[in-house]
């Protein structure tokens, strides 16, 4: 009998990374897949390539892979086989290079041993139904691919092509799948999530997506990646008030004031931003955003007025990046860059207030003895007895419990507030 090669999995970046590995796992038929990257013959990184760091951690990841004991085969795919892949394989940093188009014949690839580079195309989507997602306990949906904005700052679009949306005949049958293998949350994925499903008649396709899948038998709770401002529709805001929606939405400002808005080619306005922000706060909802600090053309004063006016924005969640250059885009050659350092300190400044609006958020939660729903998702490292997951918030959670409770739904009464956590015991 013929033991299978073992493959073990990498994946840097976003959600939609995350769901692109899965559709590889899941299109494994003549290997073995591990956990366990020391028990790898080979390794399969799915790279990221948003910020210049992004590309830096996957090089030095590759290079950690020379310590391992089986010496494993490198496979680089993902978005960095756009923008440093040629450069990775000609330096023979990797053995074999594919692009997100050809993630599906993963099977076929893996079997050739040669040194080969695929980059395939930028308009393709996949076919892959998927059964189960290994090693989670959240689904992760992909409903769209690729990007129509343009954005100064972003290499993204060049790298994962325009929009194009998936069928909804083919997201529902994908999440009926899953639903039916037990997974009660779905979080829904895509390069530009929003533009999902544009149509000429300006009906929203995310908003009737979403009620498709609310109707799905065991669909408990539906999370959005992320959203643009101007892609929350009247439509959209009709099921803010459906008990399935998770209670918290991501949706991206990248700034808070008008220049620099103008000078990264945004679509939002600041005006229209806050609004949309109060409306959906008063709904009871978190709200997260992305946030880049230190693009060129913040000056000190722009800084100031951002973060004046962030204070006004009722936030609770932020992902921030530090500019990173990125070349042929227009951002690469604007004037009035900033100094790393200076970058560095306005990206903390931004990061407290948003933290302390956070622990502001749950501490009234508290206060008010609203509940919290649970999906334990794992245990706390190193103990038998303390289990973490996300409430409906997205804040986390750690529960002490005697029971065994990961993948269950729990409802939580009592909490307390301790830095940037729920803490509970759970009888």
């Amino acid at each position: 009998m013929h033991n299978k090669q073992k493959v073990y999995f990498k994946t840097f970046g976003c959600r939609t990374n995350v769901f692109d590995t899965q559709v590889m796992m899941n299109k494994l038929e003549d290997f073995d897949i591990t956990l366990d990257e020391k028990e790898a013959n080979i390794v399969v990184i799915n790279s990221c390539t948003v910020t210049n760091s992004a590309d830096s951690t996957a090089r030095s990841y590759i290079n950690s892979l020379k310590k391992l004991p089986l010496d494993p085969r490198v496979i680089f795919t993902g978005c960095g086989v756009w923008t440093k892949g040629e450069d990775l394989f000609k330096t023979n940093k990797v053995d074999a290079l594919f692009g997100h188009s050809e993630k599906e014949k993963i099977n076929t690839l893996l079997k050739d041993d040669t040194r080969f580079f695929q980059a395939g195309d930028l308009e393709h989507i996949d076919d892959t139904i998927i059964d189960k997602m290994i090693g989670k306990s959240r689904a992760f949906i992909k409903i769209q691919e690729g990007c129509d904005f343009r954005c100064s700052y972003c290499i993204i679009p060049y790298v994962r092509g325009n929009s194009r949306s998936y069928s909804e005949q083919k997201i529902l049958e994908q999440v009926t799948l899953l639903a039916s293998n037990g997974f009660g949350e779905f979080i829904l994925t895509g390069t530009n999530l929003g533009s999902y499903g544009k149509s000429e008649d300006g009906k929203d396709g995310l908003a009737m997506l979403l009620k498709k899948i609310s109707m799905i038998r065991g669909v408990r709770r539906v999370r959005l990646g992320s959203v643009e401002p101007i892609q929350i529709t009247d439509e959209f805001k009709e099921l803010l008030d459906e008990p399935w929606m998770a209670k918290h939405l991501h949706i991206a400002l990248q700034h808070t004031t008008k220049d620099m808005l103008n000078l990264m080619n945004r679509r939002n306005k600041l005006k229209s931003d806050l609004e949309l922000f109060e409306y959906i706060a008063n709904k009871g909802y978190a709200l997260g955003t992305d946030f880049i600090v230190g693009h060129p053309g913040e000056t000190d004063e722009l800084w100031k007025e951002a973060m004046a006016n962030l204070q006004n924005f009722p936030l609770t969640h932020i992902h921030s990046f530090t500019y990173s250059k990125r070349d042929g885009t227009p951002s690469a050659i604007m004037k009035g860059e900033i100094n790393g350092a200076i970058s560095k300190e306005r990206n903390i400044e931004l990061i407290n207030i948003v933290n302390e609006k956070n622990r502001l958020f749950r501490e009234k939660l508290s206060i008010e003895k609203s509940p919290l729903e649970v999906l334990i998702e794992s245990k706390k490292d190193n103990t038998n007895d303390t289990y973490v997951g996300y409430d409906q918030f997205f804040n986390k959670v750690e529960v002490q419990s005697d029971s065994e409770l990961i993948g269950d739904w729990i409802y939580l009464d009592n909490y307390n507030v301790i830095g940037d956590l729920n803490v509970s015991r759970f009888k």
